[in-house]
């Protein structure tokens, strides 16, 4: 965005009004010298002014129509050229350039793409999160991670499945939904948490809206800390990543796209994935038998 030369409010307004003086038999010296301003001003608000009726003159921006060091046409239609057949990040489109032989800077490259819009940018009502070491999973409960999985069935409302996994014991416990959002999120864990029978110290989750700052303050009530996985690290949230993925398989796959159907078929499903599924990670155990071996009173 660029400043404007003023950024008087009423400078508009103030333009026609010099001008409908001018229309209406004044001269632009007497214009200027009543309002203020120089004849050659006067002047060039009446060269600028509509004559559709509307009552004032927009300010401009100051932002100049060149610079000496612009970037060529050629340079730009190049950037653009090679993100839009690849639709790889400003990095790889500028190492791409650099070996055909185009000299520009990576900053160059990052702008010329903001510029049409091709680069995603933060939301500014949107809240940082800050992280922290992610925690050891030395017993259940250590470190839980949370995730939604979006249904979109054909001719039918969109549904959702809120998805969770104990990192140490591998428990998962999943529950479909018409909607998400930050109450949901909260009304899954303490659910989550009464199916499981012991009490998750981190749940760990993205960015999502459903996982807000609401969410983050009123899970803390409940004496669980709140973790987001740092962006650009796919690997932070691979267990229930991997979780989506096997549920989709063996379960959600083989039913109808209905949310009566999801919601039966996963009920019996994440009994036999908690009480007989083996599991590789945790030795071949379920993961109701890796509870029973560190916690003998389960």
């Amino acid at each position: 965005m660029y400043m404007a030369y003023t950024t008087n409010p009423q400078m508009p307004r103030v333009r026609m009004d010099a001008v409908r003086l001018v229309r209406s038999g004044w001269s632009q010296a007497k214009v200027g010298r009543h309002l203020g301003y120089p004849q050659g001003t006067i002047s060039k608000w009446v060269k600028r002014a509509p004559c559709d009726g509307r009552k004032t003159i927009p300010t401009q921006s100051s932002k100049p129509h060149h610079h000496p060091h612009e970037l060529k046409l050629n340079i730009i239609d190049a950037i653009l050229r090679v993100r839009k057949k690849h639709g790889r990040c400003s990095e790889v489109v500028h190492e791409e350039l650099k070996q055909t032989g185009i000299v520009v800077s990576l900053s160059s490259v990052k702008r010329t793409l903001l510029r049409k819009g091709l680069i995603a940018t933060r939301s500014p009502w949107k809240r940082w999160h800050s992280t922290f070491p992610r925690p050891t999973a030395e017993k259940p409960g250590d470190l839980v991670q949370i995730d939604t999985i979006h249904i979109q069935p054909r001719g039918e409302t969109k549904f959702y499945v809120y998805t969770l996994i104990d990192l140490f014991s591998r428990f998962a416990y999943a529950k479909i939904v018409w909607r998400i959002n930050t109450h949901e999120s909260l009304a899954f864990v303490r659910e989550a948490e009464r199916v499981a029978g012991f009490s998750f110290q981190v749940i760990q989750s993205d960015h999502g809206q459903e996982f807000s700052s609401w969410f983050t303050e009123n899970i803390g009530v409940r004496g669980i800390t709140h973790r987001h996985s740092r962006v650009r690290q796919a690997n932070d949230n691979a267990h229930v990543e991997r979780f989506n993925r096997t549920i989709q398989e063996e379960c959600l796959d083989r039913v109808p796209r209905e949310f009566s159907s999801y919601r039966n078929a996963l009920k019996k499903y994440l009994e036999y994935y908690n009480s007989k599924r083996m599991h590789m990670g945790i030795n071949f155990l379920t993961p109701f038998k890796k509870i029973v071996e560190t916690i003998p009173s389960y």
